[in-house]
C-alpha cells in the first residue's frame, strides 16, 4: 500500500466497550483506508475478538463513534454492519457443509425465474467469480464438506464479494491450516487488497503478518498499545509491545477494572496454565516460525 491522503473506509475513535463493570475495550482508535491490511495482534484476553464483533454489529459501543466512509453509524444488529459494507470472515467460515459452492455463495440471495431457483445462473455466476482465486476448487457443484480446509476458506472470501462488501475483517484465517494452504489464503487477502478492498486481520502469527500487513496494531488488555507500519518497524519493537503494551497507555483513569485482570490486578490463568501477562515464550515462538 502506498501512502494515501484519502479519507478512511472505516474509522474508530475512542471506542469502549463494558461487559458491567469490566471493560473490555478502552479508547480505541485506528483508521482503516481503501487498498490496505491492517493486522491485528494482541496477546488472549488483549480484546480483539471484543473489537471485532463491534465493529461486526454484533455487541454496540459503550462509548466512541464508528464512522464510516466520513458518516457516523451506530450498529444494533450484525446486518447493519453488513449494510455499510463491512462482512466478517469467522474462524468457523459459517458455511453449510451440505449445500454445494454455489449455494453457499448465495445463501439468502440466490437467483430465482420466477419462483424457483435458477441454479444454472448460480454456477455460472460461482465459476466467474471463483476463476481468478488463487485456490483452485474442484467443481462449484461439490459438497463443502469435501473441500480442504483453504478451500473453505475461499468460498467464504468469495461469498464475501458477492456481498458486496468493502470492508473485509478476517479471524485468523490460517489457524487451522497447513503451510502451503496458508500461503494460498494470504495470497487471496492480498488479492483483496490490491483489488482496492481494506482488510482487517486477525492473527497470533507473525512471520504471516510481516508477509501480508502494510500496517500493524497490537492490542493490549483492551487498549491499542501501538500502530506502525510494517515497513517502519520490527518483529522485536512488536513482541515488545504484544507482551508489555505501553506504559503510557495502562494508567487507569476511572478504576474500572480491565479484561484480562482481576480485582487486585492479577492476571487469570489461561487454560494452556499461563496467564495473560505471561505470553513471552508464545509469542517468541512465534516471531520464530
Amino acid at each position: 500500500m502506498t501512502e494515501t491522503t484519502t479519507a478512511p473506509l472505516l474509522s474508530a475513535q475512542g471506542v469502549g466497550k463494558l461487559f458491567g463493570h469490566v471493560r473490555a475495550l478502552r479508547d480505541v482508535s485506528f483508521d482503516l483506508h481503501a487498498g490496505e491490511v491492517l493486522a491485528v495482534l494482541g496477546d488472549n484476553g488483549a480484546g480483539k475478538s471484543t473489537l471485532i464483533k463491534a465493529l461486526s454489529g454484533v455487541y454496540d459501543l459503550t462509548e466512541g463513534r464508528l464512522r464510516v466512509r466520513g458518516e457516523d453509524v451506530s450498529f444494533g444488529k450484525p446486518a447493519d454492519a453488513t449494510a455499510r459494507g463491512i462482512a466478517t470472515v469467522y474462524q468457523d467460515l459459517a458455511l453449510v457443509d451440505t449445500r454445494d459452492v454455489a449455494a453457499n455463495l448465495f445463501l439468502g440471495r440466490e437467483f430465482r425465474r420466477g419462483p424457483f431457483v435458477d441454479r444454472r445462473r448460480m454456477y455460472r455466476e460461482a465459476e466467474r467469480i471463483l476463476d481468478g482465486f488463487t485456490i483452485k476448487l474442484p467443481s462449484v457443484r461439490v459438497p463443502i464438506y469435501l473441500l480442504s480446509g483453504g478451500q473453505r476458506q475461499a468460498v467464504a472470501i468469495a461469498r464475501v464479494l458477492v456481498g458486496g462488501a468493502d470492508i473485509v475483517i478476517m479471524d485468523e484465517p490460517t489457524a487451522a491450516l497447513g503451510v502451503q494452504e496458508s500461503e494460498r489464503v494470504l495470497r487471496l487477502v492480498r488479492d483483496l487488497r490490491d483489488a482496492g478492498k481494506a482488510v482487517i486481520l486477525i492473527s497470533h502469527n507473525l512471520q504471516q503478518v510481516w508477509q501480508t500487513a502494510d500496517r500493524i496494531m497490537v492490542m493490549h488488555l483492551g487498549r491499542v498499545a501501538g500502530i506502525r507500519r510494517r515497513a517502519d518497524s520490527t518483529v522485536e519493537e512488536i513482541v515488545k509491545l504484544i507482551v508489555y503494551g505501553d506504559p503510557d497507555t495502562e494508567r487507569d483513569p476511572d478504576g474500572a477494572p480491565d479484561a484480562g485482570t482481576g480485582e487486585a490486578g492479577a492476571a487469570p490463568d489461561r487454560p494452556d496454565g499461563g496467564t495473560a501477562h505471561d505470553p513471552v515464550k508464545d509469542t517468541d515462538r512465534r516471531a520464530a516460525s
